[in-house]
């Protein structure tokens, strides 16, 4: 620096004399220093107390906030959150209380957070070693520690303000404080002597200073640390001032750090401390020197623009970068806080149901927002989805899959960027979470979204399809989809089924990111799978039909379509129905929906018994007798007499049964004699009857019959007689053609 040139450091004279000289030749830098004002000149109070009450004016600004504008009694932050209007322009602040109390309030001189021997302020983080002690040097006993930044609206410089208070005031005191990007440098003695966490960051800001039993501060210089972890601390200071509340000279304009201890006791501090050696216990005033704050203008410093997550303020033996360390005291400042707020694709809180090809394309969009001053940041966010299988009322918080790594390079607040996609072939509960790694180099702490179990914002679901199945005893008009049943059939006749299935969803994947298979389906995502299952039920729904099988009959399924037929033969007549059932293809496919479930028309058959019909067919067997009587009173006729019966029909095309009678042939078959027969011995007694006995040849067709029947007597005594073709019977049948009427 010019000042390092031109004059010893800290000499407050040698920086004023630069304002003339400098002009000339920097003008636009002056102007803009001089604007800045002085690291003491802002509306923050460097004035030796905690109290605003005790209102300052410097450089023509009025400074009305202190200490006890950030922290209340307890010595908690009074503003979680930056900015906030009441305390305009500080952007941070950390309180750390540095001293125990016993059980009865008593103050408890065990300190965990001491130095050991060996710890060096030019070493890295992780180099440095605490302990628990109970001999602290009564002066070197840090009681309270705390830090505010802050950023001037109109110049936006960048500047850090810290205080300490020590536990008695003997003698001079050398002081120091670390502002470290590092949010995780700590350390914990609480089991024994241990080594700080974290690291160095390549602009970690080291500020030493010393004062004075009067409260006098002879010097103030903050210390670069350049470079990472294997870096070094710088020796030349980038900044230096004295004491702030100086008038002998007075305090310079635009001066890049100053500090000052207090004068006076300070009564009236809002949170616990400690004085006077530890002898008066706790309470609520400091002795004269054994309180100090102080500042720096980062931005002077070309300090600013980084993120101060961590101060460690201590107590040295000297202002020396290799002097004995005593106590330090930890706090959080925060200054630089990322935030990421995520939207997902599906929607968050949304629940949609899987599609039929079970692909859902999905996708993650971070914005990060960065604070604290930092103009640009660099880092990853990664991009992690958790599913199917999320439990209700969980998150994405730690765990799932990889699913791609974004780079910002430079970038400025706020930033925008997304996940590649991923395809999701799986019904269930996803959340995705972004985590932004946050910018070592310039102190910006990662964040991640969700970040806690409560936070539902990233989680979305995908829900299993419900398939209809229709069935149909008969056949499907695969055009329309409309069934004509299968209706009445024979007994005998086999019956049958068929299923019309739709809305089914495909199988999940088998590869990808997520171990379940269900992202990015490598191989797989086919149709759903499974059987439909037919069964025939009696008429009542609830029996099956006579020996058809329990298990049913099975169609496999592929997908949407149409199924069958089944077929089954029933074993007795009746009123049958079918029912089918599609249990579905977990997780995706649900059971389905039966839109004909039984009884249904469309699912009816009847099986009736085997029809029969009645028709009837007279037929008549033809019989005639004959009484032969001898006309002599008391002559009995010969005994061998003979009569002979002939039985003649019309000829088809030729003559009558009168004609054929009267031609009387003898041959059966011929000239229309249909039949004939002879009875022997007729005779013996006076009158003598006999008759045919035909029981072989009938007549079945509508016509008149004539009988031709002769006498012979046998003897030479009595005549022989015939009925000559007089007797005639006409028949006329009238048949039942069928089929009759159903009995009973």
């Amino acid at each position: 620096m010019a000042e390092r040139i031109l004059g010893p450091q800290g000499s407050k004279r040698r920086r004023r004399f630069l304002w003339v000289p400098m002009i000339a030749i920097a003008a636009l830098a002056l102007f803009v220093i001089g604007n800045a004002q002085a690291v003491h000149d802002e509306t923050f109070q460097l004035d030796g107390d905690v109290l605003a009450s005790t209102t300052t004016n410097y450089g023509g600004h009025s400074q009305s906030f202190d200490w006890d504008s950030f922290f209340n009694s307890s010595g908690l932050s009074i503003y979680t959150s930056f900015p906030n209007a009441a305390v305009p322009g500080f952007t941070a602040s950390g309180f750390e209380r540095d001293f125990k109390q016993a059980a009865n309030g008593a103050y408890d001189t065990s300190d965990n957070t001491t130095y050991t021997q060996g710890s060096k302020d030019i070493d890295n983080v992780n180099a440095w070693v605490c302990t628990a002690a109970n001999n602290v040097t009564n002066k070197g006993d840090i009681q309270n520690a705390y830090a505010v930044a802050y950023t001037d609206p109109v110049s936006t410089h960048q500047f850090l303000y810290f205080a300490l208070e020590r536990n008695f005031n003997q003698g001079d005191a050398n002081v120091a404080f670390w502002f470290l990007q590092d949010g995780t440098a700590n350390c914990d003695a609480s089991n024994g002597t241990a080594n700080f966490t974290g690291n160095h960051a390549d602009g970690d800001l080291f500020v030493v200073s010393a004062f004075t039993k009067g409260g006098v501060v002879s010097t103030i210089n903050a210390y670069r640390w350049n470079g990472g972890p294997s870096g070094s601390l710088g020796t030349t200071a980038v900044a230096s001032g004295g004491d702030c509340t100086a008038t002998t000279p007075p305090a310079p304009l635009g001066d890049p750090a100053c500090a000052t201890a207090n004068k006076q006791t300070i009564s009236n501090i809002p949170w616990l401390t400690n004085n006077n050696g530890r002898t008066n216990g706790t309470g609520h005033s400091l002795l004269t020197s054994e309180f100090f704050e102080g500042g720096v203008d980062l931005t002077q410093s070309g300090l600013s623009g980084k993120c101060f997550n961590t101060f460690v303020a201590d107590t040295r033996s000297s202002q020396s970068f290799t002097a004995t360390l005593y106590d330090f005291a930890r706090g959080v400042l925060g200054e630089c806080k990322s935030t990421t707020m995520t939207t997902p694709t599906p929607a968050a809180g949304s629940s949609g149901q899987i599609p039929a090809n079970a692909q859902v394309t999905s996708s993650d969009s971070a914005h990060i927002t960065v604070s604290g001053g930092v103009a640009q940041f660099s880092g990853t966010v990664d991009f992690y989805i958790c599913g199917p299988s999320v439990a209700a009322g969980a998150n994405c918080q730690t765990g799932g899959d990889l699913v791609s790594q974004a780079t910002l390079t430079d970038a400025t607040s706020p930033q925008d960027v997304s996940s590649d996609s991923v395809t999701l072939t799986e019904v269930g509960k996803y959340c995705w979470r972004a985590v932004y790694s946050g910018d070592s180099v310039r102190g910006v702490p990662g964040s991640s979204d969700p970040a806690d179990a409560t936070n539902q914002s990233e989680c979305f679901s995908i829900t299993p399809r419900t398939p209809s199945l229709a069935t149909c005893s008969g056949t499907f008009n695969t055009t329309t989809g409309v069934c004509t049943a299968g209706g009445t059939v024979d007994f005998g006749s086999a019956v049958s089924d068929r299923a019309h299935l739709t809305g089914t969803a495909n199988e999940k994947g088998t590869g990808g990111i997520g171990s379940d298979g269900s992202i990015n389906p490598v191989g797989g995502n086919g149709p759903a799978t499974g059987n439909i299952t037919f069964k025939l039920y009696k008429a009542d729904c609830t029996t099956l039909a006579a020996g058809f099988p329990s298990a049913g009959l099975t169609a496999a399924v592929s997908g949407d379509g149409y199924y069958g037929p089944v077929s089954y033969t029933p074993t007795e007549p009746g009123t049958y129905y079918w029912d089918a059932s599609y249990p579905g293809d977990s997780p995706n496919t649900l059971a389905a929906t039966d839109t004909t479930a039984c009884p249904s028309d469309d699912e009816k058959v009847i099986v009736r018994r085997i029809d029969t019909s009645i028709s009837t067919h007279q037929s008549a067997y033809p019989n005639d007798s004959a009484t032969i009587t001898s006309t002599a009173a008391g002559d009995n006729l010969p005994a061998g007499g003979t009569v002979i019966f002939r039985l003649y029909q019309a000829t088809v095309g030729g003559n009558s049964a009168l004609l054929n009678c009267q031609a009387h042939g003898g041959t059966v078959g011929q000239g229309g004699l249909i039949y004939t027969e002879t009875k022997s011995n007729v005779g013996g007694t006076h009158t003598a009857t006999t008759g045919t006995t035909n029981t072989s040849v009938s007549v079945d067709v509508n016509g008149t019959y004539y009988w031709r029947v002769t006498y012979a007597t046998g003897d030479q005594l009595h005549t022989g007689r015939q009925s000559d073709c007089i007797e005639n019977t006409v028949l006329t049948f009238n048949n039942d053609p069928g089929p009759g009427t159903i009995f009973p």
